[in-house]
Formats: structure tokens, C-alpha cells, sequence
């Protein structure tokens, strides 16, 4: 006899890529829908892009070459042009103000969350595809825009739990620091990439958070080797431009004016510099205007975002309080959103000035945070009322429970299994079910229901110890009238059970 194979698939997800159950995605939306409401309470209207756009559209081609840069999944048409997954939300805004210039109003202020993905190298934490919340203003070079960004960065925090003292939204101007290079004799380099001398200042700065002050100054002058025996090499500053480079960087305070009047000594008369210090002067002016202080957000010349991407204030938001990691150890969780200025990003469509400012919150990354320090209230996940079935000839009268349920706005479920109550017990407590409504032929000669209070239960059996006086009293199952189940359904739900 001949044996068929069959070939059958492996179940398996791409690498860098993953499901998200129930408890994330609910726990993800309302997160997102708390910020959505902060943003439009500024007046930002909803955007929705292509998940694909054109490579060019990108900025993705290799130098001199036709195909796409790494880091993107891209593929060809039927017209043999390059395509990809959208790697940010920030490219496919500026194609549409371009595109769309003559029906848009000017300044166009829109917010944007989706998915974005990226050819890279996967690890702990970090994916091919995760989610973005953008939200920017496009057609305003006003300090005032780039104020506001902040504002709405703090209140955001604030709205999804985040308390002031556990998060700081953290300002520069890439326009100071070039007046400072600029002051000790680095010159702007050409083209718009910075290279060379330049690139290994700004990549020394960077590395801040993870060498220190010390580990900074071998970056900036001869090298530095770390632990592992790597050696990397330094920007080759002398003692005097390294000191002024520390100087910058160190410059942070509470003090958002005494930040201000050390920058301005420290570009000295660079004009680019001078011009960087008096847009963070607005900005500081703006936001004390609208009452966020130094504990919401501070000046802080240490951020270095986007080597060639922003051409004036940069901002992100750090989270302050402690996590422990993988290994034990404790930490600060970090960044989790980052933006700035970027005038030159519509203009490389156009050709015409267009200035913009913007920032990106990571969904994925700024919920991992509140999971960290156990945000209950946005990862708890409340199922639907379950209706049991004890008496499968009862079937509609089962199905008109359900039924009453939604009509009265209550997210009910009937049950669809073959199994005995106290399956379908258990059923309901891994759907989330916070009520479980029980009928068998007693109660529906008596015309009455039971109703079961499982968050009242799981709270009674952690504090009640003495077995008799469990089960005397029953408190979190009752008996009530078949026409009262909706009234009663509905004071089970609410916070206080009453």
C-alpha cells in the first residue's frame, strides 16, 4: 500500500514580525484614542496614507544607483517602478502637501497612526513592524508651532497616566549646536549630510546616556576603546574645542532662560547659532504662557536626533522612572517619541520653501512603558457579559437574554460551546467576562436568573479565609427577577457594583 505525503504548511510568523492578542490591541487603542483626543482638543484633523509609496517618494534610492537603499521592503509594479512599505509616517505627509497643495489649507495641522515597517535587523523589543502616532504642522515657521508640539507631548503623558516627575519633554535646536561648531572652527559641511569632523562630534554627543562625560571627551578627541575591546575613533577636537563641545552638552538646567544665556555665550558670533538661541527664547516665552514649566519640559543640548533630517528645534520625550530589565537590573525606560523641525522635507518635491515641524510617538514602546509600572486601567481588558446554557432546548430563550443585553448597550456573548457550566465558568473567566448570567430549569420555572459577579468573586476569595462563611453568604452570585437582568446586568458593571 502506498503512503500519500501530504505536505502541509508550518505554522510560523516572519522574523520581526508578531500577533497581538486581545489584551494589547484593546489596551493599545484606548491608549491611542486618549492621545487622539488630545489632539484634536489642539484643532489636528486625522490623516490616512498608503501602507506602499513610491521609493523616490521615500528618499530610499541608493546615491547614483536605480535601486532602493536598504532598510525598507520594497518590490517593483506592473511599470517596473520601485515600491515599498511606508518607513515613517512623515515621508507620505510631505508627499501629500506637495501633491496636494492647492486643496489643503495652509498651515495644514494633521495627526496620523498606523503601522510603518522596516528591513532590519530584529531583536529584544524591537520589530519590523510597529506602530506610529504622528502629529504635525506643516506651513508654519513659527516658534509657536514647534511650542505647541511640546505642549501636546506633555499633555499626552498626562492623559494616558503618565504623571509630571515620571516623564520630561526634552527641547534642543540643531540650529545652536551647528553655531557652536561653527564657533570652534568646524565648518558646515557641504551638501546636506554632515561628514567627516563634523559627523564624529555629533555621533560623540549622541553617545552621552551611554559613556558619560568622560567617555564624551574620547569620542571628541583621540578615541575611545570600551569593555569589549572595540575602538572607536574620535573626532580629533583639541583640548580647548573639546572643553567648549562638554560645555554645550552640560549646558541643561532647570532654568530655561540661564539654558538660553549660556548657549548665547557659547555660540559667540555665530549667526546660525544666535538665531538657534532665540527660537529656544520663543519657545520658552510660549510655554511659560501656557503654564508648562520646567517640570513638563526643559532645554537640554544633549539631544541629538536625525544627523541630516531637522533644521531647527528638536524635541523627545523621556520617561524618568525606573523599570527592571530582562536581566535584573534596574534602568530608566527612555525615549519614547521624537521630532522636530524639518523645513526641508516638502521642499525636496516643490522646490519652494515649506517650513514644518512635527513629532512621533512609539505606540508600541510608550505601552510597554505603561505595562511596566502596571497601568491596570489601560491594560486591564474587560470582556463581555457571558450567557451560560444549561438547557439546550432553551436555546432562544437564551438568545432574548443576550439579545436584551446589547440592545441596552451591555457587550454580551451567548454560549456557543457544548460543554457544562462549569466549562463554560471557565470559558468566562478567560474571556474577561466581568458577569456570567446562569439559568437551568429551576430558575426558568421561577422566572428568575442568577447572576455571578466574577471580579466581586475574585476579590471575596482573596479576602474571605473561613470556608463556612463562604459559603453562607454567596454575595458575588445572586437571584433575580427575569425582567430585572438588564437593571441588574448593569449595576454589576459599574466601578462600585451598586
Amino acid at each position: 500500500m502506498t503512503t500519500v505525503k501530504t505536505n502541509r504548511p508550518v505554522p510560523r510568523s516572519p522574523k520581526g514580525f508578531r500577533d497581538s492578542f486581545a489584551g494589547e490591541v484593546i489596551a493599545r487603542r484606548r491608549m491611542v484614542e486618549t492621545i487622539r483626543e488630545v489632539y484634536e482638543r489642539y484643532g489636528f484633523e486625522p490623516l490616512e496614507t498608503p501602507a506602499m509609496e513610491f521609493v523616490d517618494v521615500l528618499g530610499k534610492f541608493l546615491p547614483e544607483q536605480d535601486g532602493p537603499a536598504g532598510g525598507i521592503f520594497a518590490l517593483t509594479d506592473d511599470d517596473d517602478q520601485w515600491m515599498a512599505l511606508r518607513y515613517d509616517l512623515t515621508a507620505p505627509l510631505s508627499r501629500v502637501v506637495a501633491e496636494r497643495a492647492q486643496d489643503l489649507p495652509r498651515p495644514y495641522r494633521r495627526y496620523q497612526y498606523g503601522p510603518v515597517w522596516r528591513n532590519e535587523k530584529p531583536g529584544p523589543g524591537r520589530y519590523r513592524e510597529f506602530f506610529q502616532f504622528d502629529v504635525d504642522t506643516v506651513g508654519a515657521a513659527s516658534m509657536a508651532a514647534d511650542a505647541e508640539i511640546c505642549t501636546i507631548l506633555s499633555e499626552s503623558m498626562e492623559a494616558i497616566g503618565i504623571p509630571r516627575g515620571d516623564y520630561v519633554v526634552r527641547v534642543n535646536n540643531r540650529k545652536v549646536l551647528n553655531g557652536v561648531l561653527e564657533a570652534i572652527g568646524i565648518p558646515a559641511d557641504a551638501g546636506d549630510a554632515p561628514s567627516g569632523q563634523r559627523l564624529g562630534v555629533l555621533r560623540a554627543i549622541d553617545k552621552l546616556d551611554r559613556v558619560a562625560v568622560d567617555g564624551v571627551r574620547e569620542l571628541l578627541q583621540q578615541g575611545r576603546m570600551d569593555e569589549s575591546g572595540d575602538y572607536t575613533a574620535g573626532a580629533g577636537l583639541g583640548d580647548g574645542q573639546a572643553d567648549t563641545v562638554l560645555q554645550f552638552v552640560q549646558a541643561g538646567a532647570d532654568d530655561r532662560a540661564e539654558v538660553c544665556a549660556k548657549l548665547a555665550q557659547l555660540v559667540g558670533a555665530s549667526a546660525v547659532g544666535a538665531e538657534g538661541v532665540d527660537e529656544l527664547r520663543q519657545i520658552h516665552d510660549l510655554l511659560d504662557a501656557t503654564g508648562h514649566g520646567p517640570d513638563r519640559v526643559v532645554f537640554d543640548p544633549a539631544i541629538v536626533r536625525g544627523l541630516a533630517y531637522y533644521t531647527g528645534p528638536v524635541y523627545e520625550v523621556v520617561l524618568t522612572f525606573d523599570i527592571t530589565d530582562e536581566r535584573g537590573r534596574r534602568r530608566q525606560f527612555g525615549s519614547v517619541a521624537g521630532g522636530g523641525r524639518y523645513d526641508d522635507l516638502v521642499k525636496r518635491f516643490t522646490g519652494t520653501d515649506m517650513p514644518a515641524t512635527g513629532v512621533s510617538i512609539g505606540v508600541d514602546r510608550l505601552l510597554a512603558a505603561l505595562q511596566a509600572v502596571s497601568q491596570a486601567d489601560l491594560a486591564a481588558r474587560l470582556g463581555p457579559v457571558v450567557v451560560t446554557v444549561l438547557d439546550r432546548d432553551r436555546l432562544l430563550d437564551y438568545q432574548r437574554m443576550t439579545q436584551e443585553l446589547r440592545a441596552a448597550g451591555v457587550a454580551a456573548e451567548l454560549y456557543l460551546g457544548e460543554s457544562g457550566l462549569r466549562a463554560q465558568l471557565k470559558y468566562a473567566d478567560r474571556r474577561g467576562a466581568p458577569v456570567v448570567v446562569i439559568a437551568g430549569g429551576d430558575e426558568f420555572e421561577r422566572g428568575e436568573v442568577q447572576l455571578k459577579d466574577l471580579r466581586l468573586g475574585d476579590k471575596l476569595a482573596q479576602e474571605i479565609t473561613d470556608r463556612e462563611q463562604w459559603r453562607k453568604g454567596q454575595p458575588a452570585q445572586v437571584s433575580v427577577p427575569r425582567d430585572q437582568l438588564v437593571d441588574r446586568a448593569k449595576a454589576m458593571l459599574r466601578p462600585d457594583g451598586d
